[in-house]
């Protein structure tokens, strides 16, 4: 007996904790069973017991099953009972990820792991620390009957595409998808387990993105002094983000929003502490419109660039303000323009919008005449780099339907959706700003640069995605009761201005550039003589109707009958 506790307690099973019992705790009891029974063996050789050979078998066999039995059998007690009041999960990918959020899991409170999924034929039948792997169609079976909701996806974080198709699988099997934290975070312990988040539906929808060149993004940032109007807004804060690493020695910060611009201002001001970054911010309450606001701010701070982001762009708000929408998004992409060109400034990047394309509301023909206002700059002052960026929309952003569908669903439904068949553009806000940074480097005289959006999505689909996502279902048939937990499709119909389909090209023709994701835009002239005598007339008409009818005369391709898709 003193040989077998103390051979125990220096093996440390005494201080193992029964609940975590490992193999380590198994090694430490066969070890020190082993070593009891032979000290038993030995001694009662030693001094002619007559203790029959067999005794030091049976008693190694009875000291395991005591010591390892009992530990074990509370073990199981334990998580039997902690069991009961965790949620079902199935785990897709079974390697190293999938192992070490399995050992994570076992130890939290959350989330009970039912079985695993993995695309691999040779770990198909197997198990791992007695959960299953299964191959895909086998475990569609189990999940229902495990009553299994959610699945958590365990993929390196080196599979970007593995991580995206196997979210896409187990969101279409209407099951909750949430994604481990990064590997390296969860080992260190950065991360717990309880951080494993919702899938994004930027990260679902999944575009291929290109790396971004070194050359392009540095080439009208490093070592300068950059202007970012409209930087408290989603386009214009993520511009200043990127551009911040770049080493730009100024960043002049313009919006007319002071609670915008107080935000983002704090939020970089913590980064410049953070990275120790070499890099004056300069932070300015005011708006594009007033030229000499604009004026003073070029000169003050020697900007070498400029990226005009300042603009209304909330479809349905635009088309009851016209007057403010001609004032901000024409006139004021028109003075700044100017402002720069005659100043000095090197490179000029207008921010501009898919809805310019052959418009049918107020928003997109403003939009265009400020990309006409650019090209006139471009002929008045040719030592100045002017471009206009044209995409679609961007995910999460003010005023995105993303982040509308959230909150709808959040609160239980209804999803309004204005038609069943309307698609758009998308890509990340990230994505964008990036693209935008590189397309200002290759500006010339003008051109107008389209980011390359990939294909259209259905809004619809995008709902549909969003509810499974969240484990919920949508349910688009008014003439039956919604099931117990489903969110329902409410169709308003289209707005004012509205489209069915975006575009992307005014002329329907484009050439590459050195970017594989920049397309240039083969752009016609400018048929607007003195625009700016055009933009005050425009803000002399004191009504909606009026301006509209006002710019249906100019050459912009507005047409106000918005309803009628256009394909």
């Amino acid at each position: 007996m003193p040989t077998t506790l103390f051979t125990f307690a220096r093996l440390g099973l005494y201080r193992a904790v029964v609940r975590f019992m490992a193999e380590k705790a198994v090694t430490a009891i066969l070890l020190g069973a082993a070593m009891s029974s032979a000290v038993m063996f030995a001694t009662s050789q030693y001094f002619a017991l007559n203790v029959p050979r067999s005794v030091s078998g049976i008693y190694f066999s009875l000291l395991v099953l005591s010591t390892g039995g009992t530990r074990l059998l509370m073990r199981t007690l334990y998580l039997a009972a902690k069991d009961a009041g965790r949620t079902p999960v199935v785990i897709y990918g079974a390697g190293e990820a999938g192992r070490i959020l399995l050992r994570s899991l076992q130890d939290s409170n959350n989330y009970r792991p039912s079985l695993f999924i993995d695309d691999d034929a040779r770990m198909h039948g197997t198990t791992v620390s007695g959960i299953p792997i299964l191959p895909l169609e086998t475990a569609k079976k189990k999940i229902s009957e495990k009553d299994v909701k959610t699945a958590l996806i365990a993929i390196g974080d080196d599979n970007i595409e593995g991580q995206q198709k196997a979210a896409a699988i187990m969101a279409g099997l209407g099951l909750e998808v949430r994604v481990m934290p990064k590997l390296s975070d969860l080992v260190s312990g950065r991360v717990r387990i309880s951080s494993l988040r919702r899938l994004k539906i930027e990260e679902l929808l999944g575009r291929d993105t290109v790396e971004p060149d070194p050359t392009l993004m540095s080439e009208t940032i490093k070592g300068r002094s950059v202007i970012v109007t409209g930087a408290g807004g989603s386009i214009g804060s993520e511009l200043c983000r990127q551009i911040l690493p770049l080493a730009p020695n100024r960043l002049v910060l313009v919006d007319v929003s002071e609670y915008a611009l107080y935000t983002i201002v704090e939020e970089l001001t913590a980064t410049v502490r953070t990275h120790k970054y070499d890099v004056e911010l300069v932070p300015v309450l005011g708006a594009v419109t007033e030229y000499e606001v604009i004026e003073r701010v070029i000169t003050e701070n020697a900007v070498e660039t400029i990226f005009h982001a300042a603009a209304y762009k909330h479809v349905p708000l635009v088309e009851e303000n016209a007057v403010e929408a001609v004032r901000n998004n024409a006139l004021g992409t028109h003075l700044t323009a100017q402002a720069a060109g005659r100043l000095g400034v090197k490179w000029f990047a207008l921010i501009s919008t898919d809805k310019a394309v052959r418009p049918t509301n107020i928003m997109g023909a403003t939009k265009r005449l400020a990309e006409l206002t650019v090209l006139e700059a471009a002929k008045d002052h040719p030592n100045t780099k002017f471009c206009s960026v044209r995409f679609g929309n961007v995910l999460g952003s003010s005023g995105s339907v993303v982040p509308k569908f959230e909150k709808q669903i959040q609160k239980g439904g209804p999803i309004t959706l204005t038609h069943p068949d309307i698609t758009r553009y998308f890509m990340s806000i990230p994505e964008a700003a990036q693209l935008v940074i590189q397309a200002s480097a290759m500006a010339e005289r003008g051109n107008v640069f389209v980011l390359d959006m990939g294909d259209p999505v259905r809004i619809l689909d995008l709902a549909s995605t969003m509810c499974t996502l969240n484990g919920r279902h949508l349910h688009s048939d008014e003439t039956k009761e919604a099931p117990r937990g489903a969110i329902m499709l409410e169709i308003t119909g289209l707005r004012p201005g509205e489209k069915l389909y975006e575009e992307l090209l005014v002329t329907g023709s484009e050439v590459d550039t050195s970017h594989p994701k920049i397309k240039s835009e083969k752009t016609t002239d400018n048929t607007i003589t003195d625009i700016e005598r055009v933009i005050k007339q425009l803000l002399e008409l004191r009504s909606n109707a009026a301006i509209a009818q006002a710019l249906i005369t100019l050459p912009l391709e507005y047409k106000l009958d918005s309803n009628q898709p256009r394909v």
